[in-house]
């Protein structure tokens, strides 16, 4: 079970961790969600009449009547640590990219501009220099440490794996002069890339921003290039294209299908990085003075090749609607899915079910079979939008409801329970493991705990010894039996499975 909370500013929290006094560099820009950080003056600041983090330097024998020159330099150190702070806690790329290599360079810099500053061994000199080599080591580290993060490098995993299927699949065939539509693209093809897009909604990212960011951004270009691919397959079943003598303009219509099944491989190639020549730009004005081209033909007098048209034209669009991803999880916050009105939809449903499932285990009520139906129907409207990682949270919040549906029917069940005396023992046998079964899925309802807790280990066995105890269970023949204990077998797994579930710290 997950439980998902509003995240405080991750970026100012990092930023007082990492500098022990509000990091703002200037301007709030840096919130995140709906919540704004609160500026306060935190520990170890250094409060005084001028401009800037430090204090003026004087005294009865000093010889500067104003700040000291060195408190000046490290002021202005401080400003550019204000400036390249927020670049660094958003960065979501590799120690192979550019950006990272400019932040690591300009972070070096002044951590040598700040060694340079002379103290003259004045303490209240070298403890503004410390603070300021401390705040620019801990960006770099941090700058480093997102960088190779074990995730980061899952992600960057996944996104090589989705590369060579797909340039085996799809771009190399083009470059050798095969069309889209010269071969068929596999079934399988498309259920790896779908793997590769499962495998990276639960790539978990400890509510990082720059891993959410990187995370978000593979994912999003794998499911673009996954629905690319699905349209294809579906579209082979059209008997197009139409023949040149149907009407004047197919001739031209079957020209512009021809590049837009080049362009499908080229779009491709754009968003999985395996096309350094074009961008998604270029590519997009192409398409867009097409659509153009295919509104100025004169078809309305031929209704199938309208029809063409249409078809076309939708494919055209189906294209353009995936070339804005190139900024995509950079410069909006789509990345963070609790701000998703879909997520919240989900979530508020959860939070229906939270409070149906204390008043079962408090108070024992009854009759709230029909809204949890209803919750049911409720998520199964909701828009996943494709994105496996709200796909997901929708099955966890789906499998929730099921198992208060299911623990409601098996207490009910054993409350109208009215053995008659011919009943086998057998028979009777599997009902005395239900009935454990029923107590046991009450506590796995209530659970709140982590796999390494001890009630969960105690959960984990309890239950796999009712399935030991069915399976003891010999049904000598009688067939009420066998489905019983095969329904009560099921029933157990499925307590398992939920228990597991509630405990694998999945997020999204």
């Amino acid at each position: 079970m997950f439980v998902l909370k509003q995240q405080p500013c991750v970026m100012t929290s990092l930023a007082r961790n990492l500098f022990g006094k509000p990091f703002d560099g200037g301007k709030r820009t840096m919130d995140h969600g709906s919540q704004q950080p609160q500026t306060q003056q935190m520990p170890g600041a250094f409060p005084g009449p001028f401009p800037g983090p430090f204090p003026g330097y004087g005294g009865p024998q000093g010889p500067y009547p104003g700040q000291h020159p060195a408190l000046i330099r490290l002021d202005e150190v401080q400003k550019e640590i204000a400036s390249l702070g927020p670049q660094v806690c958003s960065f979501s790329g590799l120690q192979n990219d550019r950006e990272y290599k400019r932040l690591e360079r300009e972070l070096t810099r002044l951590l040598l501009e700040v060694d340079k500053v002379e103290t003259e061994g004045r303490p209240e000199l070298q403890q503004p220099r410390k603070r300021a080599a401390g705040e620019v080591e801990g960006l770099l580290r941090y700058l480093e440490g997102n960088a190779t993060h074990p995730s980061r490098l899952a992600i960057e995993e996944l996104t090589q794996e989705a590369q060579r299927l797909l340039n085996e699949g799809v771009v190399l065939p083009f470059r050798q002069g095969q069309a889209l539509d010269a071969f068929e693209i596999s079934e399988e093809l498309v259920e790896a890339v779908q793997g590769v897009a499962m495998r990276l909604a639960q790539v978990k990212t400890g509510g990082s921003i720059p891993l959410r960011k990187a995370r978000y951004k593979a994912l999003t270009r794998v499911c673009a290039v996954q629905e690319l691919l699905e349209s294809r397959v579906r579209t082979h079943t059209l008997a197009l294209p139409l023949s040149d003598d149907t009407h004047e303009a197919v001739q031209r219509i079957n020209q512009v299908m021809a590049q837009v099944s080049s362009a499908r491989c080229q779009e491709v190639a754009l968003l999985m990085g395996l096309s350094g020549r074009d961008s998604c730009a270029h590519l997009a004005r192409i398409l867009t003075e097409l659509l153009v081209e295919l509104d100025a033909l004169d078809v309305s007098s031929n209704a199938a090749v309208r029809n063409y048209r249409k078809q076309v034209v939708e494919e055209i669009n189906g294209l353009l609607k995936h070339l804005d991803l190139e900024g995509e999880g950079e410069d909006t916050r789509r990345y963070d899915l609790a701000q998703n009105d879909s997520i919240r939809e989900i979530e508020a449903i959860r939070g229906r079910v939270s409070v149906l499932r204390e008043e079962v285990l408090r108070h024992g009520g009854a009759g709230q079979g029909t809204e949890l139906q209803g919750l049911l129907t409720h998520l199964d409207q909701v828009d996943t939008g494709r994105n496996p990682c709200i796909r997901e949270a929708r099955r966890r919040a789906v499998l929730e409801v099921q198992a208060l549906i299911t623990y409601l029917e098996l207490r009910e069940a054993l409350g109208r329970r009215n053995p008659g005396p011919d009943e086998p023992p057998s028979h009777a046998a599997v009902w005395h493991v239900l009935a454990s079964l029923c107590d046991l899925h009450g506590q796995v309802l209530g659970f709140d705990g982590k796999r390494a807790d001890k009630s969960y280990m105690l959960l984990e066995e309890l239950l796999t010894k009712q399935l030991l105890a069915l399976d003891a269970v010999d049904p000598q023949g009688d067939q009420g039996t066998k489905v019983a204990r095969k329904q009560a077998v099921k029933h157990a797994q499925n307590i398992l499975s939920y228990l597991d579930m509630k405990t694998d710290e999945w997020e999204y």
